[in-house]
């Protein structure tokens, strides 16, 4: 039975990752904010997300209790 602990860890983990995954996609390589590729940012970022949510399935530590 899902718990409301544990959807709030699950968005926590899934908004982490898709930040992590954004920052990653950037890089290094953009000098200006024009140089970056928005919507390769955006896909990496929702792509993490998703993958963090389907980990979330096989059990999260922190909502456990």
């Amino acid at each position: 039975m899902m718990k409301k602990d544990w959807f709030k860890a699950a968005g926590i983990r899934a908004l982490r990752t898709f930040a992590e995954a954004a920052l990653a996609y950037i890089g290094t390589g953009a000098v200006v904010l024009g140089d970056v590729n928005w919507l390769g940012v955006l896909s990496a970022g929702a792509f993490g997300a998703v993958t963090a949510l389907l980990l979330a399935l096989s059990g999260l530590p922190e909502a456990e209790k």
